[in-house]
């Protein structure tokens, strides 16, 4: 029989939670620094400009990235490199077209 607490905190589960960041308490090594996820700021800036619902997501997890960068959690910060990543070429995209379609059809 199966315990039903158990399959639920599982790693990857519905509802599992990731794990607690902890600062570090010392300076990060200069290869820890040269590790950092790329947090694609001018690309979460044309986000918020062009397609503000979506860019304001990838805002979100853009400060996520720095902080798990700042705490050495790669593991989440290039997880949510990735998810900006993806927030700001939809968001992006959806600007101008919008933009296009109001300038050809208007």
């Amino acid at each position: 029989m199966v315990n039903p607490d158990a399959a639920a905190a599982a790693p990857g589960a519905p509802g599992a939670s990731a794990p607690p960041v902890k600062p570090l308490g010392r300076p990060q090594t200069p290869e820890e620094l040269a590790f950092y996820a790329p947090d694609h700021f001018f690309l979460t800036v044309m986000a918020v400009i062009l397609c503000p619902p979506l860019g304001l997501a990838a805002l979100h997890f853009r400060s996520q990235i720095k902080e798990d960068n700042k705490n050495s959690y790669w593991e989440g910060a290039y997880l949510n490199s990735s998810r900006t990543v993806w927030l700001d070429v939809f968001a992006i995209l959806i600007g101008l077209g919008v933009i296009y379609g109001l300038v050809l059809y208007t």
